[in-house]
């Protein structure tokens, strides 16, 4: 028998640099966007993202607000007025929720686009998409989540079927909706806010975040073993609430596998 043909190599996605002074942030980030298909660097500071510059090309800088020594807004403005290709690198800043100053100053200094925290990553994935299309670096698509399988249980996400063991459970509209957002963000804390929005008639409508409270200990007994010690679907005291799974299913692999 013959050997197969070798398969070539998986073109790497946009490189992004990733500059915060916040240890943590910056591995977060890293983590995330690497597992979206993108290339990553990190740097902690103005200095050490100017170093970066200098030896690797990025196709885009998501960039902090506030740094010890050069602001994030200093920094951009230089990199403004610096030779070409460093004067068009797209530049999506982060700014502290509700400081007008922090994102006028980015604008002012010539960043693509701003970024509140916190922040949700799936709003952040989109918002480094948009700026690349902008700029003309096609963006590797970030992958689909079609199904997710926490325990005995796989989520179907288009069909809004959750399954135990094959057997499906009765899920409310509200549950349903509840538990696909989560799953869209598997491992990621969702708000409580973010939880309470559905669309009703093609408009956003916003419930009460004590409903959504309730719609998840409903939710928690079901898929729960133990509803006062969760294992899978698990509150973030003040931020709001996770879902842990055991594996995510793209749209094209087959839904089987996450039961």
């Amino acid at each position: 028998m013959s050997a197969p043909a070798p398969q070539p190599a998986a073109e790497p996605g946009p490189h992004i640099l990733v500059v915060d002074d916040d240890r943590r942030i910056r591995s977060l980030l890293s983590r995330y966007l690497a597992a979206q298909g993108y290339l990553v660097s990190a740097a902690a500071d103005a200095v050490q993202a100017r170093a970066r510059l200098a030896d690797m090309t990025f196709d885009l800088i998501v960039l902090d607000v506030m740094m010890p020594g050069e602001s994030g807004p200093e920094f951009a403005r230089k990199l403004r007025s610096a030779a070409e290709p460093l004067r068009s690198s797209p530049i999506l800043m982060l700014t502290a929720r509700g400081e007008t100053a922090d994102r006028v100053a980015g604008l002012e200094a010539g960043v693509d686009d701003y970024l509140a925290k916190p922040f949700e990553p799936r709003e952040l994935s989109l918002r480094i998409a948009s700026i690349l299309r902008r700029a003309g670096r096609a963006a590797r698509p970030a992958p689909e989540v079609a199904s997710v399988r926490f325990g005995a249980f796989g989520f179907d996400l288009e069909k809004g079927r959750l399954r135990e063991h094959g057997r499906i459970i009765h899920l409310t509209t509200r549950e349903e909706e509840i538990l696909r957002a989560l799953a869209m963000n598997a491992g990621e804390i969702v708000s409580r806010q973010r939880l309470a929005q559905r669309q009703v008639n093609g408009k956003v409508e916003t419930a009460g975040e004590r409903s959504v409270d309730v719609e998840v200990a409903r939710l928690r007994r079901k898929i729960e073993g133990d509803a006062g010690g969760p294992r899978h679907l698990q509150t973030i005291r003040g931020r709001g609430y996770r879902l842990w799974v055991d594996a995510v299913v793209g749209p094209d692999e087959e839904y089987g596998k996450a039961q």
